[in-house]
């Protein structure tokens, strides 16, 4: 049996089931994160009454409810969205840490993939680049990672 990547016109996610737990901190960034994972979701095939989704006060509270999503053994991935932006103190580095470490032991917890499409950036204009500006959409490519995840996964039993 192959584990090689799937090609992207080979993203086939018809048979998929996704869970997205997004934050709503910094809402004008994640909503766009949001909008973009959804509509390439469906783009990729991926039924509306298929994925599930879950909103969070911010960041550092992705990695519970993406824990329960992966645990359920409901969804074959889980995109976590979100958007830390730097300030004046180090809560940033605290935050967008926890989110990462957190996220990553789910999935290793798990063998759910969980992607991470939380950005981690200096400034708001960095942040809007990356959800839907001059840098395109993250999570855009966090629902194609999503689908190509879940196929690799499912060919590797």
């Amino acid at each position: 049996m192959s584990a090689e990547r799937p090609a992207r016109r080979d993203l086939d996610g018809r048979e998929l089931r996704i869970a997205v737990v997004c934050s709503r901190f910094n809402e004008e960034v994640t909503d766009s994160l949001l909008a973009a994972a959804r509509r390439t979701l469906g783009e990729l095939g991926v039924l509306e009454d298929k994925i599930a989704s879950a909103s969070v006060p911010g960041a550092f509270e992705l990695p519970v409810v993406a824990q329960r999503f992966a645990a359920s053994g409901s969804y074959d991935a889980v995109i976590a969205l979100g958007a830390v932006i730097r300030g004046e103190t180090g809560h940033y580095d605290l935050v967008a840490t926890a989110a990462a470490s957190g996220l990553a032991r789910v999935a290793l917890d798990t063998g759910v993939p969980v992607v991470f499409g939380v950005l981690a950036t200096d400034t708001i204009d960095q942040a809007r680049a990356r959800s839907g500006g001059a840098l395109g959409n993250r999570g855009e490519e966090a629902a194609r990672v999503a689908v190509e995840m879940a196929i690799l996964t499912r060919r590797i039993g």
